[in-house]
Formats: C-alpha cells, sequence, structure tokens
C-alpha cells in the first residue's frame, strides 16, 4: 500500500467519522465542531486528487466563513435540553421510514453503476493546480474575471451606502 492509498483511507474514515458525529450529537456546538473536521478531511481529499484550489477555498468558504456563521446562530438561539420540544414517536418512525428509503434508492441507483475500472489521477496534470487556474482565468476570461469583480465592487460599496446611519 502506498503513502496516498494510506491518507486516502485514512482522511475517508475521519470524514465519515465526522459526518456521523454531526448527526448523533446532541449538543449543536459539537455537532458544529465535527463538521468542521469534516470539511477538513475533505480538504485534504482535494490536495490528495492534487487540486490545491479547491482545498484551499473548501477551509476558506466552508470551514471557515459559514461554520463561523452557524457557531454564531447556535449560540444566539441559546438551545438548550430545557427549549428542545419533545419528539413523538411516531415522528422518530417516520424519519426512520423515510431514512431507509432513501438509502434503498440509492442504493438502487449505485448498484448498476461501473466504477471498478475507473481510477482518479494522483499526483499527475495540472488541472487543478493554482498556477493553471491563475493562467487561465488571466488570459482566457480576463474579460468576464474583471467584469466580476466590478460587480463585486459596486455591490459592496451599494452595502456601505444601505448600511450607513444618517
Amino acid at each position: 500500500m502506498s503513502v496516498t492509498q494510506i491518507l486516502f483511507w485514512f482522511l475517508s474514515i475521519l470524514a465519515l467519522f465526522g459526518a456521523l458525529m454531526v448527526v448523533v450529537s446532541r449538543n449543536p456546538v459539537h455537532s458544529v465542531l465535527w463538521l468542521i473536521m469534516t470539511f477538513f478531511a475533505i480538504s485534504g481529499h482535494y490536495i490528495v486528487l492534487n487540486a490545491q484550489f479547491l482545498a484551499v477555498v473548501n477551509i476558506i468558504v466552508y470551514a471557515g466563513a459559514i461554520m463561523v456563521l452557524f457557531l454564531f446562530v447556535i449560540m444566539l438561539m441559546n438551545l438548550n435540553k430545557t427549549t428542545v420540544p419533545k419528539r413523538n414517536r411516531w415522528i422518530k418512525l417516520a424519519g426512520g421510514i423515510a431514512g431507509g428509503c432513501l438509502m434503498l434508492v440509492l442504493v438502487a441507483a449505485l448498484r448498476d453503476s461501473e466504477l471498478k475500472g475507473q481510477f482518479a489521477q494522483v499526483n499527475t496534470g495540472d488541472i487543478g493546480l493554482i498556477k493553471s487556474l491563475g493562467k487561465e482565468l488571466f488570459t482566457t476570461y480576463v474579460i468576464p474575471f474583471e467584469l466580476s469583480s466590478i460587480l463585486f465592487l459596486s455591490a459592496m460599496v451599494g452595502a456601505v451606502v444601505l448600511g450607513k446611519k444618517d
């Protein structure tokens, strides 16, 4: 077994364990922290697949910004055991049946898939590298890239004007 395969399996187990803990954890703050760990494991998969830009964007956008917002919302809501309503056992049963049906549909859809002969290219090529992405953005797509930056700048100025107190 190569180092890449060991790293892949370690990151896969870490991501699955983190995702399971998001669902199982009773404390919402702990669920958010487990979700952040899951995002880091997924970013590790991107790095193994030689897609550094996706890994960095995943860490910055998801693990950084969105999870901090989730954490703030959970803290502002002040969720504790006294505010959580009791769940009826019929609702739990309906949730279990719905989850089982979803799993059945996924297994049926993936049963005939032909994935045995397909392999991901690891550490080869330059598709996901930041250098090749930057070169493509500033040569082929320079006009749409600059137009989107002007659009973001005008949106930022509009937000400052709207948010400014009189």
